[in-house]
């Protein structure tokens, strides 16, 4: 099984990087002009336990498919989506925040295998560990400018 260890400074409240964390606008943000497919079951803005979450993707020739459970939320300490259908033999990302003095530190950790098929499992582990990680990058990063600045009120109201 691959691990990514991901960690980032935010200079604002945990509680606000924790909800726009679970934000599904933001979400949308990071695969707003790509090929990917993003969807939700989530009742509200905000993801919840038992919400689910599927992305559809094409990589190495072929339309993958992920649906994502959150299957652990802790208000404003973590929450974790689990694979619970879809091309990977598994997928686990724990998303743990941390208050400090000056802000928050958000930390990710991924937990993956290969994606299942023959040709998915040559190429794999190393480009999906790559994708995944420009992926959380994007995403930190839109947290980052919305929970430092004015706009966080948009996107969490």
């Amino acid at each position: 099984m691959t691990h990514i260890h991901m960690t980032t400074f935010i200079a604002a409240p945990v509680e606000r990087v924790f909800d726009l964390s679970r934000n599904l606008t933001v979400w949308k943000y990071v695969f707003n002009n790509r090929k990917e497919i993003f969807s939700s079951g989530a009742g509200s803005k905000l993801i919840d336990k038992g919400d689910t979450i599927t992305l559809m993707v094409k990589h190495a020739g072929k339309m993958r498919s992920s649906m994502l459970k959150i299957t652990h939320l802790q208000k404003p300490v973590s929450f974790t989506e689990e694979q619970v259908k879809g091309d990977l033999e598994n997928f686990r990302h724990e998303h743990h925040f941390k208050r400090v003095d000056n802000g928050s530190i958000l930390i990710d950790l991924v937990y993956f295998g290969s994606p299942t098929d023959l040709l998915g499992r040559f190429l794999g582990k190393r480009y999906l560990r790559k994708y995944l990680e420009g992926l959380i990058r994007k995403r930190n990063e839109i947290i980052r400018h919305y929970a430092e600045t004015e706009s966080w009120r948009a996107v969490l109201t």
